[in-house]
């Protein structure tokens, strides 16, 4: 007897907006659980302390996860100075704290030019980095800490958008990899003091900003009020209309469209002769009716070849 399937195959992106005090994963399943989907998996986790831009990948849209975790971000986040936790947030244990010295945005701004543009940045022990098969955070935990390798990161903005007597507000998109706590703390050790985040909010990922504007356009992001407010007025028709394609997550990918008689080659994996290919990197490739059918990649002998294909929709 077949085994019944759970749940709905449907596939595609919701731009969620988690709150405050939910985990990823526990997110995750809640939206899972709300569209009925048979297979989700979201793009690079948030810790519970922080909130914004999480989207939520359907059906196959979950082969294209990893991609979205090599994307960029954008994150806004307070700090506060003159404290320092094991954690690098409120969420630790004070460790230290320190008299603030007089910070105005002229000074704070010349501490900042040194962080921008890229940079050496030695991950927290509060991370979920694996050490000899198990978390960082899980040692922290127990009052362990082990070296860690540097990472090369790029912080391609950092804009000074609010600064009190202890308390400032940045703005920063970063490429993958980035540990907005971490900038705080090496900030405000250059100021003298130490800095701990108060807020953190993820702002935007590849191509997608949570402050799009919109009232109910599937391209905002999503709270699970408002997904729970869409299912009870309209059901699951109406959560499907707030569901992304494939393709929108890959817009900094150039897209080359095949001719019909490619199209049966490609979908069976063997290469084909495609004129004005990009030479270098993946790139989108389309049926001459638009049908986003994958991502391709330029071989040594100029053929282009099928690297992550997606079954017709």
């Amino acid at each position: 007897m077949a085994r019944k399937r759970r749940g709905r195959p449907i596939n595609g992106i919701v731009l969620f907006d988690k709150p405050l005090g939910l985990s990823s994963n526990h997110a995750l399943q809640r939206v899972k659980r709300l569209f009925q989907a048979a297979k989700a998996g979201h793009t690079g986790s948030l810790d519970p302390a922080a909130s914004g831009l999480l989207p939520v990948c359907f059906g196959q849209a979950t082969r294209i996860s990893g991609l979205l975790l090599d994307a960029d971000k954008t994150y806004r986040v307070t700090g506060r100075l003159g404290v320092t936790t094991d954690s690098g947030d409120l969420e630790g244990e004070v460790i230290d704290t320190r008299e603030v010295p007089p910070v105005d945005e002229s000074s704070l701004e010349k501490v900042l030019e040194g962080f921008r543009g890229r940079v050496e940045q030695v991950p927290p022990m509060y991370s979920a980095l694996k050490q000899d098969g198990r978390r960082l955070y899980e040692l922290a935990r127990e009052g362990k800490t082990v070296e860690r390798k540097a990472r090369t990161i790029d912080f391609h903005e950092i804009t000074l958008e609010s600064l009190s007597k202890d308390e400032f507000t940045l703005r920063v998109h970063s490429s993958k990899g980035a540990y907005i706590r971490t900038l705080v703390e090496d900030i405000g050790a250059a100021i003298g003091c130490g800095a701990v985040v108060t807020k953190l909010r993820r702002i935007g990922l590849g191509p997608w900003s949570i402050e799009a504007t919109g009232d109910r356009s599937a391209d905002r992001a999503w709270t699970l009020d408002d997904l729970e407010v869409l299912a009870e007025e309209g059901g699951l028709a109406a959560l499907d209309r707030v569901i992304l394609p494939i393709d929108s997550a890959l817009g900094a990918y150039p897209a080359v469209v095949l001719d019909a008689s490619s199209v049966d080659p490609i979908r069976h994996g063997h290469p084909v002769f495609v004129p004005k290919a990009p030479q270098t990197g993946w790139f989108r490739l389309y049926s001459p009716d638009d049908l986003f059918l994958g991502m391709g990649e330029v071989l040594d002998d100029g053929r282009t070849a099928p690297r992550r294909l997606f079954a017709a929709l």
